[in-house]
């Protein structure tokens, strides 16, 4: 292996959520988990990171140290409030502007390296890298192109500004980190990225907090008895919540499973528009008694969910990862997923849990209700599920993307002597 250079200090841009934000809600999902965790065990390694996020409230400091060696830095751009993702485009100026004067104030070549998150965020850091000579490296999270093909019924497309902004950074980016094989196989065959700078770094788990641990109806406030099935994500099309409802409508109808559906998160994206849809759709299925309904919950509240939970269900159109899969299994519970983007990396199918094709209702409560009537099969991928978890952890990740910095790093910086070189034969 090459002895690649470490980066001492990383720019890393997530414009349009903050990692300090409670994921669950709004714009605060997985990406906001891998940030933060990934900015930790850099920063333990020697590596200092800065974070520039968009502020969204007034009053917010400048600067928040998250740990000791990540930075949170909050740039003023456009207002503070109602200002939703799609209206970030116009304000990448502005929040780019907020970036360079950072730099500007600190010593030349104070970052060695830029890795952006999302597409808003690549748009700036493919600016910064012409402006600063370093290396910018770029994870997407999601994929325009990929999310249309696989849209929910009712959710919007994503629109064709972003689709162009999503190409010039993949063509413009020095390195690209996909989440999975499939992810990378989308980078290349839908947006053209060369397949030598596309390299794939599985996200992780935190493998101290999600651990087996016994089950706490009376923490969460859960019925006593009955089996629990969980649903942890933003409440969304995109993440299919309404296919779970109404699955447990049909089992409730067809079987005798005496289930609760435990729907964990807050309203985001095109949900926002009819946050009580959900609500509205057990009363009409005649199962709201049935249906709990939990905000977003701290890391250690949501590990104690996860153990209490008989199975966890991802019914998601697409997922870039899971990580909610993956967190579950940590804690041993059985997840039962789409079989979709990186949910049948994050998911080993009859080992660790089920994948499930399509979105039927129908489907969905026949394979739910199998494994609630089964519980040997249960346990049997609950050791499947603590098993397969094990397999991914953030310390991973970071040893990933550090070997990736430093091939970014040098490959930029023999493409900028052998700029100088040519300048100066002239």
């Amino acid at each position: 292996m090459a002895d690649w250079p470490t980066p001492r200090r990383i720019a890393t841009l997530s414009v349009h959520t903050s990692p300090l934000e409670q994921p669950g809600i709004g714009d605060a999902g997985g990406m906001n988990v891998y940030i933060v965790e990934v900015s930790k065990r850099l920063a333990r390694r020697g590596v200092e990171v800065e974070i520039f996020t968009r502020a969204t409230r007034s009053g917010l400091p400048k600067v928040v140290e998250m740990e000791p060696g990540v930075l949170v830095r909050h740039v003023t751009a456009g207002p503070f409030e109602g200002l939703s993702k799609e209206d970030l485009p116009a304000q990448l100026c502005a929040f780019t502007n907020g970036v360079l004067r950072a730099e500007a104030a600190r010593p030349p070549g104070y970052y060695d390296l830029i890795h952006s998150h999302y597409w808003l965020s690549g748009q700036v850091g493919w600016l910064a890298r012409e402006r600063w000579g370093v290396a910018h490296v770029h994870t997407a999270h999601t994929l325009a192109k990929v999310k249309n093909r696989l849209i929910a019924d009712g959710d919007r497309p994503e629109p064709k500004a972003r689709v162009i902004g999503e190409e010039q950074v993949i063509a413009e980016s020095d390195r690209l980190v996909a989440n999975t094989r499939f992810e990378a196989q989308d980078l290349v065959y839908h947006y053209g990225a060369d397949p030598t700078r596309t390299t794939v770094v599985q996200p992780g788990v935190d493998l101290d907090r999600f651990r087996p641990g016994p089950s706490d109806r009376d923490r969460l406030g859960l019925p006593p008895t009955g089996a629990i099935i969980a649903f942890v994500g933003r409440i969304q099309p995109l993440k299919a919540p309404d296919v779970l409802v109404s699955a447990l409508a049909v089992m409730k109808a067809t079987t005798s499973s005496d289930a609760t559906l435990v729907i964990c998160g807050g309203p985001s994206g095109s949900g926002l528009e009819r946050p009580s849809a959900l609500m509205e759709l057990a009363a009409s299925l005649g199962v709201s008694d049935s249906v709990v309904f939990l905000p977003p919950q701290c890391a250690d509240n949501l590990a104690a969910l996860y153990r209490t939970a008989d199975l966890v269900a991802v019914p998601s159109y697409n997922e870039s990862f899971g990580l909610v899969a993956l967190e579950a299994q940590a804690c041993g519970t059985p997840v039962v997923a789409a079989s979709v983007g990186g949910l049948v990396t994050a998911v080993q199918d009859g080992t660790s849990g089920v994948l499930v094709d399509g979105h039927d209702p129908r489907e969905w409560a026949r394979v739910l209700a199998k494994l609630i009537e089964a519980p040997r099969l249960r346990r049997l991928l609950s050791k499947g599920a603590v098993a397969h978890a094990t397999e991914f952890s953030w310390d991973r990740t970071a040893d990933g993307l550090i070997q990736v910095y430093g091939e970014a790093m040098t490959e930029r910086r023999a493409m900028i002597a052998a700029r100088l070189e040519k300048c100066y034969a002239w």
